[in-house]
């Protein structure tokens, strides 16, 4: 079931909207996600006082759909770029929110590092601030670099209507925070205990080998413990909370709380040493598919919505905010009647994700279940249909194919159908996983094919 977009929804005076996306960051890692560590204050007070969706999904991972898909309000079967570092430009044809807002009125501007892909991240920005590019890798320019430039850059244009985006790269590897967070969260006795095992087989995940050997190289000690890398994680999103929250006390300070849309989401997650993933985000479990998403805006009484939402309905309920009909090319759903509370109704009956990066797969996720589909093998040897009950186990750790093969027929069946739609309509003779390909994962492949008996590298 999915209720398409009310079009006759109250429309609101959110003059400027602040999208702020956390690269990496879990929903379940946050303080008002319910985490048991102080990960989040300025998030969590920011929470408080707008609305929270607790069941928030990335419609594909990793960066590059996720995000196209955020600017989009299409799922990526529809624009295509089904994976980071794919082959596919943006179509020009796709609707794009920062160019619809910049046709109406709006001055717009990102401080991003996307532009540099030739994919079309730029378009539809007056303004693209990439501060990262004196950077040898981008993605080490912490929330004080990108502060450096989106906070004057708010303050230089107060007086007109602006969507502002400001991506922030903390939580992704390398978690190294400055040496105050370092310690803030382990709980651990020793970090380099010899006795702890929780990070064997780390040097066979397919960037293992390579971690050992740069970034784990400037911690302390050779680190066996897993919970310290996870510790730092979390270090690094106390972190980003930080300059996050200074970014929106500024907005306030500058009096323009009551006149604008403040978004905060992440694009996926990140698992930490389950599944044999160690630290990365591959995998349609929910640690990387579950993301964060918060509207504040003085319109919105404070909620948590329990509603199955997804990165694909935040354009359309951007443009709805601010007073833009969506175009009828985008998918998503325009949430505002649910923010408002002016409708209590389920959106969806389940969400349908992809990746085809490190892995080729399709999953479905209702609000009890996920079934998982591989279009090929992976790096992990994972089996090629995984079925998990989210209530009983929602760390996605028992595989229950068989047990509850009825289960798995009716997933399968909806799948099937949502995905033979899309391809009817967007006129695919092929399974998009499969006529794009893996990219990130190509070599492994490649090697594999050469000798399938190679151990992973």
């Amino acid at each position: 079931m999915i209720v398409p977009p009310n079009t006759q929804a109250k429309v609101f005076s959110a003059v400027n909207v602040l999208m702020i996306v956390i690269d990496t960051l879990r929903a379940d890692h946050l303080g008002c996600y319910g985490y048991r560590r102080a990960t989040s204050p300025h998030i969590d007070t920011i929470a408080a006082s707008g609305v929270l969706c607790e069941s928030a999904f990335s419609t594909a991972i990793p960066t590059h759909p996720a995000f196209t898909t955020m600017y989009t309000g299409q799922y990526s079967i529809t624009h295509g770029v089904v994976a980071h570092g794919g082959k596919r430009e943006i179509p020009r044809t796709m609707p794009w929110l920062p160019e619809i807002l910049n046709k109406n009125g709006y001055t717009t501007c990102a401080v991003d590092n996307l532009g540099d892909f030739r994919l079309g991240f730029d378009r539809g920005y007056e303004f693209y601030i990439d501060p990262t590019r004196k950077r040898v890798l981008n993605i080490n320019a912490d929330n004080r670099e990108i502060n450096a430039r989106a906070i004057p850059w708010l303050q230089q244009h107060t007086a007109e209507k602006f969507f502002l985006l400001v991506h922030y790269w903390d939580p992704h590897t390398p978690y190294l925070p400055p040496r105050a967070y370092r310690e803030l969260f382990y709980e651990g006795a020793d970090p380099c205990d010899p006795n702890n095992h929780s990070l064997d087989g780390m040097e066979r995940h397919p960037l293992g080998k390579m971690w050992r050997e740069t970034w784990f190289s400037q911690l302390k000690g050779h680190v066996t413990d897993a919970e310290y890398i996870t510790a730092l994680y979390d270090g690094e999103i106390r972190y980003c909370d930080e300059g996050l929250g200074q970014l929106v006390d500024t907005l306030d300070g500058l009096g323009l709380a009551d006149d604008t849309l403040v978004i905060i989401t992440g694009d996926h997650g990140e698992l930490m040493y389950h599944h044999g993933i160690f630290f990365d985000h591959h995998g349609l479990y929910d640690g990387n598919i579950h993301v964060p998403l918060l509207f504040r805006h003085p319109s919105l009484p404070p909620a948590r919505l329990p509603h199955m939402v997804a990165h694909v309905d935040i354009a359309p309920t951007v443009l709805g905010f601010c007073g833009i009909v969506p175009p009828e090319t985008m998918e998503g759903l325009d949430l505002r009647p649910l923010l408002t509370g002016e409708s209590k109704a389920a959106l969806r009956d389940f969400v349908v994700t992809q990746e085809c990066t490190w892995q080729m797969k399709w999953a479905i996720r209702t609000g009890t279940h996920k079934l998982i589909c591989a279009r090929d093998e992976d790096f992990y040897g994972t089996p090629p249909r995984e079925l998990y009950d989210l209530a009983s186990d929602p760390d996605e750790r028992h595989n229950i194919m068989d047990e509850e093969p009825r289960t798995a027929q009716v997933l399968q069946e909806q799948l099937d159908a949502w995905l033979s739609d899309k391809m009817q309509r967007n006129a695919l003779a092929d399974d998009p996983l499969r006529a794009h390909g893996l990219t990130l994962g190509r070599r492994w492949k490649e090697e594999r094919a050469q000798d399938p008996h190679q151990e992973p590298k």
